[in-house]
């Protein structure tokens, strides 16, 4: 496995890549691994030729008061987890690299990136698409491969693909989870034990939710009412940003079921303790 650090030099190695007539998978991740980054290299090595995971905490997509200098970070870890799932490159460029000095242009999808967890964090999804736009742009690959977990950001990298008539193709994996039903993610490190005990509630509020649809509950605001009271009733969930219900393809918003789809989207974000956490779940009706 090589590790890569300039963008003239990963260029050049997909370049060739490319000229042989390889598949090239690109896996975009901020690092510090989990099972669920793991499983999308897992799906790029059975798909693609030849694997590329970038490792780059994006400073663009984080906003004033976040936790860009805190975020976890254990590259030499991550390149054995990596190379361990079958990854041929590891691209890790700088910030300087990827922001050279006066750098101004960004890309955003407008309407998508203003809800759900666009209302709180405002001008995230825009360094999400500017970023994960230039890793295209520099990877060139023919597939990349991102989690369900952040179900909107999905959404929005598939539109700006469309919009932008990129040509690969993106590849959505599902959602890896603890044993008790916890979505896994890098944040859940900042988690105390009894607020890592108690973040499943976002789990169990989704699957409260699917049991009522299941049943026959068609006011979705209704649902809505009960999850949030039962939320607000754990002393440890210190905020919900949101829980909405959502077309599974435009992220419109539904608040009642009339006509029957044959999927919707349950999501939710929420502070536990100090940390904010996602998660979502496709209900079949």
């Amino acid at each position: 496995m090589k590790i890569i650090k300039r963008v003239v030099d990963v260029r050049k190695e997909t370049k060739t890549l490319r000229k042989d007539g390889r598949t090239v998978g690109l896996v975009p991740t901020m690092g510090y691994f989990h099972d669920g980054h793991l499983s999308l290299m897992r799906k790029a090595k059975e798909e693609c030729g030849k694997v590329v995971v970038s490792i780059f905490v994006n400073p663009t997509q984080f906003g004033p008061g976040e936790d860009l200098k805190k975020y976890p970070r254990n590259f030499r870890r991550d390149c054995k987890l990596a190379e361990r799932e079958g990854a041929d490159y590891i691209f890790s460029p700088s910030a300087e690299e990827m922001y050279k000095p006066g750098y101004g242009t960004f890309v955003e999808v407008e309407t998508l990136s203003k809800i759900m967890c666009g209302r709180t964090r405002l001008g995230h999804f825009r360094g999400v698409c500017t970023v994960v736009l230039k890793l295209f742009n520099i990877v060139n690959p023919h597939r990349a491969y991102f989690g369900e977990k952040d179900y909107q950001q999905l959404v929005i990298i598939k539109k700006m693909v469309e919009d932008l008539n990129l040509n690969l193709e993106i590849k959505s994996c599902p959602i890896i989870r603890e044993k008790d039903g916890l979505a896994l993610s890098s944040r859940n490190k900042y988690l105390s034990g009894e607020e890592r005990k108690n973040a499943v509630i976002l789990y169990k509020c989704l699957e409260t939710a699917q049991e009522m649809i299941s049943s026959g509950e068609r006011n979705l605001e209704k649902v809505k009412s009960c999850v949030l009271e039962r939320l607000s009733k754990n002393r440890f969930v210190k905020k919900v940003d949101y829980f909405d219900f959502r077309n599974t393809a435009t992220l419109e918003e539904v608040k009642k079921i009339k006509k029957a789809p044959d999927e919707i989207l349950a999501a939710t974000a929420a502070w536990v303790g100090n940390t904010r956490l996602v998660d979502n779940k496709i209900i079949k009706i």
